[in-house]
């Protein structure tokens, strides 16, 4: 069942349903030592989670990511995507709004960030690149690893991982689901919001 879901649906990434105009390309070149001190806690309905950056591995990836959230365009969007045992999914500009939720999963910042594959593990707690079935098509999508996820190495970007919160990420993983419009038991049964995501020094968070 996993290996279909993630063959060309795991997100429609380029619709451009966030901006798109030239403040919102994609960073191309990440100050290195600005990186590697700073974490992003996510605030969510079932508590915190704090992620650790991966900048030696994926640095335009963590760069756009960081970009994303000191923007606040994160804040108030959904994990609208949850498949027990496997990963949690949100990051998409849409599900600010209900009225969306035929269109949950297609929305993105307006503009793709090329692949930055790497050897990190596809793991529980690692944050990964949610994307179609064009390598280089993810955007703002992501999604966080529930559990061993090892088909999906090398072939999404891996860009970071959990280091706090992991009792919130089970919590969040654990969500009753309905099935999709393709049958995929998926679709969480009570909202699931991810109020905001802030970029802090890795020294604030104790």
């Amino acid at each position: 069942m996993i290996p279909s879901v993630v063959t060309g649906l795991f997100i429609a990434a380029a619709a451009a349903a966030w901006g798109g105009d030239a403040t919102n390309a994609p960073p191309t070149a990440p100050a290195p030592a600005a990186n590697t001190n700073e974490v992003a806690v996510l605030d969510t309905t079932d508590g915190q989670m704090v992620i650790e950056f991966w900048p030696d591995v994926a640095p335009n990836t963590v760069a756009n990511f960081k970009k994303l959230a000191r923007q606040g365009f994160y804040n108030g969007t959904a994990f609208h995507r949850i498949i027990k045992g496997f990963m949690i999914q949100g990051g998409d500009p849409l599900t600010t709004n209900q009225s969306n939720a035929a269109r949950f999963g297609s929305g993105g910042p307006g503009y793709s960030v090329n692949a930055e594959f790497n050897d990190r593990p596809h793991e529980r707690g690692v944050i990964s690149m949610a994307r179609s079935s064009d390598p280089n098509s993810a955007g703002s999508q992501f999604f966080i690893c529930l559990g061993d996820a090892s088909f999906l190495n090398h072939k999404y970007t891996a860009f970071g991982k959990l280091l706090k919160g992991d009792d919130v990420l089970g919590k969040l993983g654990d969500t009753p689901v309905d099935p999709s419009d393709r049958g995929e038991m998926s679709v969480p049964q009570t909202r699931v919001e991810l109020k905001s995501v802030k970029i802090v020094p890795a020294s604030s968070v104790k």
